[in-house]
């Protein structure tokens, strides 16, 4: 029997400043991301949270993706 859709979602995290820098200022190529989960009913915006980028090697604001 399958599950009913819970109300905690799996979501992807994305470094804004990583698509956005050049190729001089990272460290390695791509884009940092980071999976996480969230409570659709508490939090139904898309999240926003300061996380460590290592492509930048230090912290930068990281958004939710579809």
């Amino acid at each position: 029997m399958a599950k009913n859709k819970g109300v905690r979602i799996v979501i992807t995290l994305e470094c804004t400043e990583c698509r956005s820098a050049s190729a001089s200022e990272k460290r390695s190529p791509g884009v940092s991301r980071y999976t996480t989960e969230k409570n659709r009913r508490n939090t139904t915006e898309r999240l926003e949270i300061m996380k460590f980028c290592p492509q930048l090697n230090k912290m930068t604001l990281h958004k939710e993706i579809k």
